[in-house]
């Protein structure tokens, strides 16, 4: 089945311009998901829209509200929110070139696949990708995802383009707020310098194969267990290391005890 794009636009370069689609880089249909079930039927629950004082409402006579003040909001129809129009809603517009490594990784969120949108824009397609691909840097562009503006990150992947979304200033909290109550006494040298050799013990190719959502894997099997009638097994959770015992901690784990 082919994928359907998450986005259908124009990609522009200067005066340059050719149709695109934006598709999801991931995958998550084999995620577990799980639905509300009255125990006593085995039925599963169904959510109801309910007014509080006139009780259940149609979906179809919902509309979006924005709270302005306390239980005060302004309504918004979907006709009035799709009139909002931005050229981004339409196009992605590459607005400069940076180096990748000035984008710090906080600000790096979804990935997709931009790809030309028919065979009429497989031409200027590769004239634009090909000449980001020798420009050696990151394009910044505009595009409306989910009724939100949204800056991309774009930058050469085989015969296409990879994206991703960049969080904005906004979105991104000061670590100080968390990092501030951190201890700033020095860490131990000769700790340190086992630490490291166990480091160097682990180091090793990046490997994609290996990365396997052990969670999503347990997830599975014990919903097979629970098919088969089995009880599920009982983990234990790992204690705390003793800081009396660090150093052992440490020299254990050099040794690969």
């Amino acid at each position: 089945m082919a994928l359907r794009p998450t986005w259908q636009g124009h990609l522009r370069l200067s005066l340059v311009t050719c149709p695109v689609a934006l598709y999801t880089a991931t995958d998550s249909s084999g995620d577990v998901h799980f639905h509300l079930i009255n125990p006593k039927t085995n039925n599963r629950i169904k959510m109801i829209a309910t007014d509080p004082d006139t009780g259940p409402v149609d979906r179809a006579d919902l509309v979006k509200g924005y709270e302005v003040s306390k239980g005060e909001y302004v309504l918004l129809t979907d006709e009035e929110i799709d009139a909002v129009k931005l050229e981004s809603t339409r196009t992605i517009d590459i607005e400069r070139f940076v180096p990748e490594d000035e984008i710090d990784r906080i600000y790096w969120d979804n990935p997709y696949y931009l790809a030309p949108d028919g065979k009429l824009a497989q031409e200027t397609f590769a004239v634009i990708r090909t000449a980001m691909e020798k420009a050696g840097k990151i394009a910044l562009g505009r595009v409306v995802l989910a009724t939100r503006e949204r800056i991309l990150a774009l930058e050469p992947r085989g015969r296409g383009l990879l994206a991703y979304t960049i969080r904005s200033e906004a979105e991104v909290r000061d670590p100080d707020e968390v990092f501030d109550d951190i201890s700033a006494a020095k860490a131990d040298p000769s700790m340190v310098a086992i630490a490291e050799k166990i480091i160097e013990q682990q180091s090793g190719p990046f490997e994609p194969g290996r990365l396997v959502d052990r969670y999503e894997t347990a997830l599975k099997a014990l919903i097979e267990d629970k098919q088969k009638g089995h009880e599920p097994a009982k983990v234990s959770e790992p204690e705390d290391t003793n800081v009396i015992d660090l150093m052992a901690a440490l020299r254990a784990s050099l040794a690969g005890t």
